[in-house]
């Protein structure tokens, strides 16, 4: 019964990685019905800038953070403007395409710097401190620092959606374009501000990934699948539904991988397609 409940714990904490992973997919769906396909391939390149700046000129992965967050918002921002705007419509399939393209690209240029050598960042002791429970359950200390920040940042995007005028706008905008712009509100500029968010907290979610699992060029599409599997879960453009779709995945791998062996991936995508089933809207559906 203790190895189940351990089980359940870590899966849990596994699920806040996906939740984090997750949030910016899930703001970029629920504000522009927007699927970026190289979601996955931003966080692997902002691990390897943490991973470089690292190794060049010493900086902890801790430090280049902030760095990579203001940057990667910075690109998020002037990407959306520059590129992805052009793409927004009725049709999903330019955007779907463009993005597809651009996870190739961030796929060969990170080959042809890295090669396929898995690598994987160093953030220090943390990666092996643990907190012992009663019945002989031990909760690492990085696993629920990533729970944390997903919970926080959640928390953070949810208070900011509700109750400041930015919130607003970009509510207004989810719901109805045209009409914000009727009121004076630059609808471009709102899913411009949405995308910045999405790579700020993708980079976020790099660093975790890297220090947590080893990663190479071709992970990201892995990631993708987790954090689409994640969000449709929840429910598609959910916030708070993003962190329960991740934990209803990161569990049932968890559960699946302590009944037997090597079952946890099937198990995560079974789940998947049980709620696609039952729930096609997702457990939470985001709100009007």
């Amino acid at each position: 019964m203790s190895d189940l409940l351990n089980a359940v714990i870590q899966g849990i904490l596994l699920g806040g990685l996906y939740a984090l992973f997750a949030t910016g997919l899930s703001l970029a769906f629920g504000v522009m019905r927007f699927v970026n396909l190289a979601h996955g391939d931003l966080a692997i390149l902002a691990a390897y800038l943490m991973l470089s700046s690292s190794a060049t000129i010493g900086m902890s992965p801790w430090l280049a953070l902030p760095i990579v967050v203001i940057g990667g918002a910075a690109v998020g921002y002037a990407t959306q403007r520059a590129l992805f705007n052009r793409t927004l419509g009725r049709d999903p399939m330019p955007g779907i395409l463009v993005t597809f393209g651009l996870g190739i690209v961030i796929q060969n240029l990170l080959l042809e710097r890295y090669s396929f050598t898995q690598q994987r960042l160093d953030v220090g002791s943390i990666v092996t401190e643990s907190i012992s429970l009663p019945g002989g359950i031990s909760v690492g200390l990085l696993p629920l620092l990533i729970l944390v920040v997903a919970t926080v940042l959640l928390v953070a995007l949810e208070l900011v959606l509700r109750f400041t005028r930015f919130g607003r706008a970009l509510r207004a905008t989810a719901d109805d374009a045209r009409t914000a712009q009727l009121v004076g509100i630059d609808d471009r500029r709102m899913y411009g501000a949405a995308m910045a968010i999405a790579f700020g907290t993708v980079a976020v979610a790099g660093l975790f990934v890297g220090s947590r699992t080893s990663f190479g060029p071709a992970a990201g599409p892995t990631l993708l699948l987790f954090g689409f599997e994640a969000v449709v879960i929840g429910g598609l453009g959910s916030l708070w539904g993003t962190l329960l779709g991740g934990i209803v995945l990161g569990v049932s791998q968890t559960v699946a991988n302590e009944l037997s062996i090597g079952w946890d991936l099937l198990a995560g995508h079974l789940a998947f397609l049980a709620v696609l089933l039952l729930r096609p809207n997702g457990i939470l559906q985001a709100r009007s």
